[in-house]
């Protein structure tokens, strides 16, 4: 299944997911809505409420679901998304992202980190309302392993001796945790048992990790007129990514050695369009971008064999397609 076929068959909630995103972000306050509106349409790709949407559908086949609730659970993990990407484009002093202006860029940092802060707290009212004390615990064991994620990533910049275990640690906590929750919070809420609760979550870790590894090769190796971003933004924040730590583990010594100097020297103005170029080279001469998709595909069948204890439904068929969709994308 293609991604288009994927969010057919979910279509009706994934507009429902929208009228729930946009009825929950109304604020008396302008600015707040504004800024929140701002990255909401900037043109995501809505993956983490697709996987809520599917994973509770899988999880309930053959019952039907109970009226709203996964529509509700969907629009909570969109919100904390949207929040850590409020919080990192000021982190990141990023300037543009999916194409436009960020956030921070047009109504400054300020508003910005406050705002990410309002939709944070507007996430946890929504889990609250819906009063399941099992999706208060997960989410809110998600959402403080991510900021230790988040913390991990910062202590990693501009540190050329960054390890692969160090990097798979900042995507598992930042990146993977939250598909986790998605997954496993929809299985909770559709009623399903304990097995297939924790099928599911297995399930978006390693979905939430192959889809990781995917977009560090991307800000390589991608077409930045369809992604939205510029070439080796990554390694213009000195962030440690694993097509880099590849190159730095296998590269001849004078490769090392340019790769340290361009890390340690991130952020400096006029240094990094010249050095993609040395970067690039030296991470196809070491097989980085290669090494990176094989692992990436390692987490995509881990992610597929995961879902053996789900029951068989074109829904448990479509998760299993987005685990492929996720390695073959190219944006």
């Amino acid at each position: 299944m293609r991604l288009e076929q994927i969010r057919e068959l979910v279509a009706a909630d994934l507009a429902a997911v929208d009228g729930v995103i946009r009825t929950r972000l109304a604020s008396t306050v302008p600015l707040v809505s504004t800024v929140a509106e701002h990255i909401v349409t900037g043109g995501g790709k809505r993956l983490r409420p697709l996987i809520v949407l599917l994973s509770a559908h899988a999880a309930a086949a053959p019952r039907p679901l109970p009226d709203g609730l996964h529509h509700q659970a969907a629009g909570f993990i969109e919100f904390i998304h949207t929040a850590t990407l409020l919080h990192d484009d000021v982190v990141d002093h990023s300037a543009m992202r999916r194409g436009r202006e960020t956030a921070n860029a047009l109504f400054g940092n300020e508003a910005s980190v406050l705002v990410g802060d309002f939709v944070y707290s507007r996430a946890f009212q929504m889990m609250a309302a819906l009063g399941v004390q099992r999706v208060m615990e997960i989410m809110a064991e998600a959402t403080n392993v991510i900021a230790e994620g988040e913390v991990l990533q910062l202590m990693n910049a501009q540190d050329p001796e960054t390890t692969e275990e160090r990097y798979l640690e900042v995507i598992q906590r930042k990146t993977a945790r939250l598909f986790e929750a998605g997954a496993e919070v929809a299985a909770v809420l559709a009623g399903a048992g304990k097995e297939v609760q924790a099928a599911l979550a297995t399930y978006g870790r390693h979905l939430g990790a192959a889809f990781q590894l995917i977009d560090d090769v991307l800000d390589y190796r991608s077409d930045p007129a369809n992604r939205g971003k510029n070439l080796g933004e990554d390694l213009a924040e000195g962030k440690m990514t694993l097509p880099l730590i590849h190159a730095l583990r296998r590269g001849s010594l004078a490769e090392r050695e340019m790769i340290r100097d361009v890390v340690l020297a991130a952020g400096e103005e006029d240094r990094t369009e010249p050095d993609l170029g040395r970067i690039l080279a030296a991470i196809d001469t070491t097989g980085g971008i290669e090494y990176t998709r094989e692992r990436a595909m390692d987490e995509s069948h881990a992610a597929v064999a995961a879902l053996a204890p789900v029951p068989p439904s074109r829904y448990r068929d479509a998760l299993a397609s987005l685990a492929e969709v996720a390695v073959e994308r190219d944006r």
